[in-house]
């Protein structure tokens, strides 16, 4: 489990067992929840269409085996179903706001009825768009539940009353894959809940997220030149196995993703003009296009586009190995990134090494 979430969750647990520090542990629990959200939708809006139903961990064992879409269905479905039709017995999300038909979804269940093609299948058919913004709204109306219980509300316990509700929901399949739901969760008080599914529930399958789209992006960028267009080599970026790379579709750079549409003005710049990257610009030295605007922020990456232009991409590939056998990238770029001549006299110095 990723070190960060694993800590804040139990740290989250520890604070709701106790009266005096309940509230807090309420708060600490939405940090968690929307920290894991801001990771959902960044893969939402950055990943091409046909990410979310391929399935590169197909047959493994656990969550990776699944799809990106399903993973985000699934998650809030089980949530929806859970806070409204278990706890608030009032209208899910889903129906309230007409989400199946703009989700495109065949199903109203958690999924965990589906198997392997079926997982693919169902997939495709939905519209990521909607979907992501249907686990928003899931997830918002969740935090105004968690903020409105008291302490004393965490003993709460269900009936068959409770039980007879959820089955009759039709929400959750009756294949044996799914059934199982509505004993575990009825099986639970309101605590439980909050630990599984409201917490834990959601950082199981973001990490399993998380292993799918590296894997993705280790597949686009087979064989892909690994020098982006503005001169930074991917190779040895600190979002090496987030992004798939400027040259592909599964473009993560931290730059594009503070862009419209999710694209970097200096990609967009290079290919409008038809070259290779900004080293074969003539414009490089003077230039404020996009991930250029920050000047000294990114004057490192100006300085690695210079130095291809004068000696080209592997010379660059080999002083980068050099520089990072005994420093980190963030390192590096404070090094060579107050001043792009600097800069590029830095890395000729460690050419000659």
């Amino acid at each position: 489990m990723n070190q960060e979430w694993a800590d804040k969750n139990k740290k989250m647990q520890a604070l709701l067992g106790k009266e005096a520090s309940f509230r807090e542990g309420i708060e600490v629990l939405i940090e968690l929840r929307n920290d894991l959200f801001g990771l959902i939708a960044s893969i939402a809006e950055n990943y091409p269409p046909e990410a979310f139903s391929a399935m590169p961990f197909a047959g493994a064992k656990g969550y990776q085996s699944k799809t990106l879409a399903y993973s985000m269905w699934h998650i809030f479905r089980i949530e929806d179903v859970v806070a409204h039709t278990l706890i608030r017995q009032d209208a899910q999300i889903l129906f309230a706001g007409g989400w199946q038909e703009r989700i495109k979804s065949p199903l109203i269940t958690t999924g965990n009825e589906l198997q392997g093609a079926e997982i693919a299948a169902f997939s495709e058919q939905m519209d990521v768009k909607a979907l992501c913004e249907y686990c928003k709204a899931v997830m918002e109306s969740t935090n105004g539940l968690l903020r409105e219980l008291e302490y004393k509300d965490l003993k709460r316990r269900f009936s068959e009353e409770d039980r007879q509700r959820l089955i009759d929901s039709r929400c959750v399949s009756t294949d044996e894959n799914a059934f199982w739901l509505i004993d575990y969760w009825c099986g639970k008080n309101l605590l439980g809940l909050l630990k599984m599914p409201f917490s834990r529930h959601w950082i199981m399958h973001v990490e399993a997220m998380c292993r799918i789209k590296n894997k993705l992006c280790q597949r686009a960028r087979k064989g892909v030149d690994p020098i982006a267009y503005c001169g930074l080599s991917c190779d040895h970026c600190f979002l090496t196995e987030w992004c798939g790379s400027c040259r592909t579709a599964y473009n993560a750079c931290s730059y594009a993703t503070c862009s419209p549409n999710g694209i970097c003005p200096t990609a967009a710049c290079c290919k409008e003009k038809g070259i290779d990257g900004c080293w074969a610009c003539d414009g490089l030295r003077d230039c404020r296009t996009g991930f250029y605007a920050s000047a000294e922020d990114t004057n490192a990456i100006k300085a690695l586009a210079m130095f291809i232009g004068k000696y080209g991409k592997q010379e660059l590939l080999t002083v980068l190995d050099r520089l990072h056998q005994t420093r980190e990238f963030q390192v590096i770029q404070e090094i060579i990134g107050l001043d792009p001549e600097k800069g590029l006299q830095i890395l000729e110095e460690n050419r000659l090494q």
